[in-house]
């Protein structure tokens, strides 16, 4: 057993014993950290809201054979802005769940903690971008290497005549390559969702009304098809 430091973002929480709760958080570097802060739902807890969702903290930890134990907590940024606007907060709840889903026990996350830190400040900075959401899932797709073809045939690796997407054969396909229950896209569709997927998301290009409500949903379906399950929060996203 032994005292050590980390940082992570909150993920979420629940009760543990009469007065405990477990804190799942997303670390950089020892992936997704369930931990539990003893005495937590007593209303004199020293911890008060350090560790609500959405909260990136420093803690210090006591190691235990099945839980850490958070001994000392302080709040790096709380994301204060976001929580303010519903949509903000929808948006915020996708990514975390999306995180939570991928991200595993005792695996480095690097590339995920700095993607979904990215993510809640630019929530914190203003009015979420019409295609945020759409970039972080594809961003999250590339971290762990199902990143859908959109700038070649995932078939032949060609760049003509895009105009078909299949979520089992990898993404964009021509019509040489299209195979049974793929479908069509709208003209124009892929090259954009192109654009989105690899733009900074402090600096997504200005948004296609008309693209951005089919490009959220074809990258919630294809993000849904690999991970095996459905999106809860984007069920309830405008």
């Amino acid at each position: 057993m032994a005292i050590r430091n980390d940082q992570g973002i909150v993920l979420r929480g629940y009760p543990f014993g009469e007065s405990h709760r477990v804190v799942v958080l997303l670390s950089p570097t020892h992936g997704k950290l369930r931990t539990v802060a003893k005495g937590v739902r007593k209303t004199k807890s020293r911890f008060g809201g350090r560790l609500e969702p959405l909260t990136h903290v420093d803690l210090v930890l006591y190691e235990g054979r099945n839980l850490d134990t958070i001994t000392q907590v302080s709040i790096l940024n709380a994301f204060p802005h976001l929580r303010n606007d519903l949509d903000r907060v929808l948006a915020a709840g996708t990514m975390i769940e999306v995180v939570d889903t991928v991200v595993q026990e005792d695996e480095p996350s690097q590339r995920m903690f700095l993607l979904l830190q990215s993510g809640l400040t630019v929530l914190d900075h203003g009015p979420a971008h019409p295609d945020l959401v759409t970039s972080f899932l594809l961003k999250a797709a590339a971290i762990i290497g199902v990143a859908p073809a959109l700038d070649n045939c995932a078939g032949c690796g060609g760049t003509e005549g895009l105009r078909w997407f299949s979520f089992g054969s990898g993404g964009s396909l021509c019509q040489t390559c299209r195979t049974p229950g793929s479908y069509a896209l709208r003209a124009g569709l892929v090259p954009y969702l192109a654009g989105v997927a690899s733009a900074d998301l402090h600096r997504l290009p200005q948004a296609d009304e008309s693209f951005s409500r089919e490009g959220l949903g074809v990258a919630k379906r294809f993000v849904e098809y690999h991970l095996e399950r459905q999106l809860q929060t984007l069920t309830v996203m405008p």
